[in-house]
């Protein structure tokens, strides 16, 4: 099964840190709409981010969205972390019996590789910051999408 919570996430905070940019308020509805994601996801995800630091959040009428720590502070690591908590990249087999070589041997291997690639990929998210990967969205912009203030307008037509 895929778990699209870290590209979400990683999306709701990219998209938090342009609407700091751009002076515009960010709440769980406006990025549920931008991001096209059931409402609830969103506020799950948040639950996380928030406790880490890596969002805070408002309550009420006026309530918004803000990055915790400044965007060049936020690694994607962080984020990585915050919302898949104790998830491993992948999962190993559960033991089985040792009936040959293999069934006694490939589970100790594979947890062994899988901690190999999980710590590759950690260390490369690590490098990588909510302001360096805003900075690398931006610049290959191509899209022709409505820049986030009309984005923002649709939402408010709409609900």
């Amino acid at each position: 099964m895929l778990d699209y919570r870290f590209p979400t996430a990683l999306q709701m905070v990219l998209s938090v840190a342009m609407a700091e940019q751009l002076g515009e308020r960010s709440t769980s509805a406006i990025l549920a709409y931008g991001l096209e994601a059931n409402p609830s996801f969103i506020r799950k995800l948040m639950v996380p981010l928030t406790r880490d630091g890596i969002i805070v959040s408002t309550l009420g009428r006026n309530g918004s969205i803000h990055l915790g720590r400044p965007a060049d502070q936020i690694t994607l690591r962080d984020i990585y972390l915050s919302v898949t908590e104790d998830k491993r990249l992948w999962a190993s087999r559960p033991d089985i019996p040792a009936r040959c070589v293999v069934s006694a041997n490939a589970c100790w291997y594979f947890k062994s590789i899988a901690n190999e690639a999980e710590q590759a990929s950690l260390a490369v998210l690590a490098q990588h910051t909510v302001a360096s990967a805003l900075d690398e969205v931006k610049k290959a912009d191509t899209s022709g999408c409505d820049p986030l203030p009309e984005l923002i307008a649709q939402y408010k037509k709409t609900s």
